[in-house]
This record gives structure tokens, C-alpha cells and sequence, in this order.
């Protein structure tokens, strides 16, 4: 069942319930008031008004707090809708953003004229993977792994794995101090 159909027979089910509660008060006016008693502080009488009483402010008290339950859950979709909306819209400009990283990436693998293996790593790196992780992962040995590693070091002129991070990473996280 989709939401909408869960809803509409919860309410459903919350009108029943008030309705009956409601019902079971009337009820109890209507036998009062037929049975004409004597007198108003009979076990009858006080069973019946009782009866009423509970029936009738479980009935409003029930309704009224459904009506803020629905209330507080109609704002909490709107606000969810939102969240959504503004989800959508920041993975649209991190998409693009990350577009623009991963060409300016392949571009600098360019210019450092790394082969296609030293790419593969040296994006692998980039990611977090280590050499054993990268080897499983290209079927390669983590010999091979560590020797494109240091051939990507090297045509770069980086000095490992952080500077290599650096130096595509630096600047992202804005503008601050500076060590």
C-alpha cells in the first residue's frame, strides 16, 4: 500500500473511533432521558453519566490530538519536500563541480605525461586506496602498484601520496590559514 492509502484509512479509522465514542454518549443522554429517574444520584444514573463524560472528552481529546498529530506530520513532509529540494539542487552543483575536477585532473595527468596504468593508480590514490587495495583491484601485483606509484611522483615532482592529494585537493575547503 502506497502512503496516501495508509493515510486515508487511518483516517478513516479515527473518525470511526470518535464517532463511536460519541455515539456511546448520545446513547446515554437519550437512555437517561428516558428512563426518567428519580433521582440523580442512583448507581444507574452515575454509571450512565460517567459513561457519558469519558465517552465524550475521550472522543475530543482523541480528535483534538489527531488534529495536531496530522498537523505536525503535514509540516513535517512540507519540510521534507524541501530538504529534498535543496538535496537535489547541491548534488546538481557538486555534480558539476566534480565534472570540472575530473577534467582538471586528466588534464594535469597530461601534462605530466602519465601512461595509462600511472593514471589508473595514480586516480586510485587519489580516492584513498592503497597499494595492496589497488593491486586487487587491477589485477596487478602491488609491486607493479608501488613502482607506477613512484613513476607518478616522480614525473609530478611530488614527494608522495599527500602532496599528490595537495595538490588537487588545496583550495577546496576555502579560503583560511595557511601553514
Amino acid at each position: 500500500m502506497d502512503d496516501t492509502s495508509d493515510g486515508l484509512e487511518a483516517r478513516q479509522l479515527r473518525r470511526v473511533v470518535a464517532a463511536v465514542l460519541a455515539v456511546v454518549a448520545v446513547i446515554g443522554a437519550v437512555d437517561l432521558y428516558f428512563d426518567r429517574p428519580t433521582s440523580w444520584l442512583s448507581a444507574h444514573v452515575l454509571v450512565e453519566l460517567t459513561l457519558m463524560t469519558v465517552s465524550a472528552s475521550a472522543a475530543l481529546w482523541l480528535a483534538r490530538g489527531w488534529g495536531r498529530a496530522e498537523a505536525t506530520l503535514a509540516g513535517t513532509r512540507r519540510s521534507l519536500a524541501e530538504r529534498e529540494t535543496e538535496r537535489d539542487a547541491w548534488r546538481g552543483r557538486a555534480e558539476s563541480a566534480l565534472h570540472g575536477l575530473s577534467r582538471a585532473i586528466d588534464e594535469q595527468f597530461t601534462a605530466w605525461s602519465l601512461t595509462p596504468a600511472e593514471r589508473d593508480v595514480a586516480l586510485r590514490l587519489l580516492k584513498g586506496d592503497g597499494h595492496k587495495q589497488i593491486a586487487g583491484a587491477t589485477g596487478r601485483s602491488e609491486r607493479t602498484v608501488r613502482q607506477h606509484a613512484v613513476s607518478v611522483y616522480e614525473k609530478s615532482g611530488l614527494g608522495g601520496r599527500a602532496e599528490l592529494a595537495a595538490f588537487f585537493l588545496e583550495g577546496l575547503g576555502g579560503p583560511g590559514p595557511r601553514a
